[in-house]
């Protein structure tokens, strides 16, 4: 049974299409995939991804704890700093991607993908030998992204709090539309800039309703998930379960900078050495120069009709109006530039490998 987010009926007013994703009812568009798609890109949008879930690592261990499971250096992390990393499993592939944010010593916050919170909260418990106190507060929060390049214009008529020296992947909790201990935090899933607003579900209707009055001058438009994954796309994000799953290494999925081996954590031995012996496969961007759409699981071909991989993620480009993708490929055929095609029922169709971001 798929759950509902708390504003599930307000998201049916607003003529949001809902539809089932990662265990959840969610909004897919309201209007259309490219007018909400360039309402991001070009002014400012708002996702309610409540979906996700969080967790609470806390007391003298939870670092301890989060160092032994990711893969990234969270000791690094600065109060107020938050960090892409990932939860490699033991075969080599990922448990989830994830971000983490430190609050300050001893207390951690940690946002998970929605098909994989009790996955992954389960993963934390079974390698929490040492005692740190763990929370799956995910029930309780609800998660408004607010994105394009009018989004901190927007939203800093809410707070006191200057949003404009927030730096990326930085964040900063305060009141937010009268609502105290909202965390305000400079990431997001668009490249589009902007800021993710955390906030008990109780407030989460008031928070909705005052970006929205307060963006009414820029035309703020609510988004769905059609447009979040065109979005996301056209900067190469990573899509959990298409892009990277329990199968896919970090290092292959191009996730080495977020992979440290200054530390031992999860499988670390076992991906230093792939690291050093060079991987057989790696995701990469391509382009399509012929026309049609990449989807996902289509295979991909090279010159010669061999095949060499497949699509993960595709979609067309309302920014390039071209087809895009994501694909594993074999490492031979993984430099920018390389001609590849993609096998469109039978059919092979040019593309030409490229740099990330698309745009």
């Amino acid at each position: 049974m798929d759950k509902k987010i708390p504003l599930h009926e307000l998201h049916v007013k607003l003529g949001g299409k809902i539809v089932p994703f990662g265990g959840f009812l969610m909004p897919v568009r309201y209007s259309s995939d490219i007018e909400e798609h360039m309402a991001v890109r070009n002014s400012v949008g708002v996702f309610d991804v409540s979906h996700m879930g969080e967790f609470k690592v806390e007391g003298p261990q939870a670092l301890d704890l989060i160092q032994r499971i990711t893969s990234n250096d969270a000791s690094k992390l600065a109060d107020g700093q938050a960090q892409y990393t990932c939860l490699p499993n033991e075969q080599g592939g990922i448990v989830d991607d994830l971000i983490v944010y430190k609050i300050k010593d001893n207390d951690y916050f940690i946002v998970v993908n929605a098909s994989n919170i009790e996955k992954d909260f389960n993963w934390f418990k079974k390698f929490n030998s040492n005692g740190a106190v763990l929370k799956n507060i995910s029930d309780n929060m609800c998660l408004f992204a607010v994105q394009g390049p009018k989004a901190t214009g927007v939203l800093q008529k809410l707070t006191k709090t200057d949003l404009s020296v927030i730096k990326y992947y930085h964040f900063a909790i305060g009141e937010f539309a009268g609502v105290p201990d909202v965390i305000m935090s400079n990431t997001g899933y668009t490249g589009a800039g902007g800021f993710e607003i955390y906030v008990d579900n109780a407030s989460a209707e008031k928070v909705w309703n005052a970006i929205f009055e307060a963006g009414q001058t820029e035309n703020i438009k609510p988004i769905g998930l059609g447009a979040r994954d065109t979005l996301r796309l056209e900067k190469g994000f990573c899509l959990y379960g298409n892009d990277i799953d329990d199968t896919t290494s970090p290092l292959e999925a191009g996730l080495g900078w977020i992979t440290k081996f200054t530390k031992d954590f999860t499988n670390s031995s076992n991906l230093k050495r792939q690291k050093e012996a060079g991987v057989a496969k790696k995701l990469v961007g391509f382009k399509m120069i012929d026309k049609g759409i990449p989807r996902h699981d289509y295979l991909l071909k090279d010159v010669t009709g061999t095949t060499i991989g497949k699509v993960t993620s595709g979609t067309i480009s309302p920014l390039l109006g071209i087809g895009i993708g994501l694909g594993y490929v074999t490492s031979e055929h993984a430099a920018t530039d390389t001609e590849i095609f993609v096998d469109v029922r039978g059919k092979g169709l040019k593309a030409v490998v490229s740099k990330l971001p698309f745009v």
